[in-house]
């Protein structure tokens, strides 16, 4: 897809223009873009500073993303830029912007964390760290801080010093969970649950971990409520965040995209019993970084 140039600013799509985004060999072995399996589905691939989006126009959203993350050269004292911007290589009503998140409890989810990607010279890290404050890499997401959620923020840093203790690199895919049965909100569907697969080397080998963020409504605690759905012009309800850790494949099911080698090589043993197959996180310490 190539937007008409007359839709956009005259200075942004030059300042974008030298964006080489994700690299798929970054690791060594290639990993690539998490794409549809359906060819149906129109995406548009948006590089960016170390990261890409592959976006769908006609959800207004993400279907992935991916970045490489050098976690010997992050620089986490880089200030931190709230200024949220379209991107100026889609047209302003194909991605959700400022009025989904205005006056409610929503949160401009960042699907690329901003500190993942902001590593090298200081002038790339300020670039990197400026390019996923754009529409198309956030999400809607409660806005409550909780214990799952700072799981869910803390994955990285975690397996950058666990799982890839000796080249300190990774490359993460994440995205949210596009479902038809997604519940509508000033024109957009709002997804419930949100995914992350991690790529990195171990014992000289290709690895993979992957992990499910669910924000649907708590059925057990306000039922009523959930599933009559939100009141007239409010957002959907929304649980506290649930953090799992599960196989590659299921996120390869439940989204429909193709994640390449990572499905087999993922570091979680086969289940023994269905209900064990995601497994709940209530601290780091219950991750499963070797098979």
């Amino acid at each position: 897809m190539n937007p008409s140039d007359a839709s956009l600013p005259p200075e942004r799509p030059a300042a974008l223009a030298d964006r080489t985004g994700y690299d798929e060999a970054f690791l060594g072995p290639v990993v690539p873009l998490a794409l549809p399996v359906r060819d149906t589905i129109e995406t548009v691939i948006l590089p960016y500073t170390h990261f890409t989006v592959v976006f769908r126009p006609d959800r207004r959203l993400a279907a992935s993303t991916a970045v490489c993350i050098e976690g010997r050269q992050l620089l986490l004292d880089t200030p931190r830029e709230d200024a949220w911007a379209f991107d100026p290589r889609l047209p302003e009503d194909q991605q959700a912007g400022d009025e989904i998140y205005r006056n409610n409890s929503l949160d401009r989810g960042h699907l690329v964390r901003r500190l993942d990607p902001v590593w090298g010279p200081s002038a790339t890290a300020a670039q990197a760290n400026a390019d996923t404050f754009h529409f198309t890499n956030a999400a809607p997401q409660v806005d409550v801080f909780n214990q799952g959620k700072e799981l869910w923020q803390g994955l990285e840093n975690y397996l950058l010093e666990n799982a890839a203790h000796y080249e300190r690199k990774l490359t993460v895919l994440t995205g949210p969970v596009l479902q038809d049965s997604d519940p509508p909100y000033r024109g957009l569907q709002v997804p419930l649950r949100f995914w992350k697969v991690a790529a990195f080397m171990q014992d000289g080998a290709l690895a993979a971990a992957a992990y499910v963020l669910d924000q649907s409504p708590d059925l057990s605690r306000d039922a009523d409520r959930a599933l009559a759905g939100a009141t007239a012009g409010a957002p959907p309800p929304l649980g506290p965040y649930r953090t799992y850790q599960v196989p590659v494949s299921d996120v390869a099911e439940i989204t429909e995209l193709e994640f390449g080698p990572l499905p087999d090589v993922d570091v979680m043993p086969p289940p023994r019993a269905p209900e064990e197959r995601w497994r709940r996180l209530e601290s780091h310490a219950d991750m499963v970084l070797h098979p």
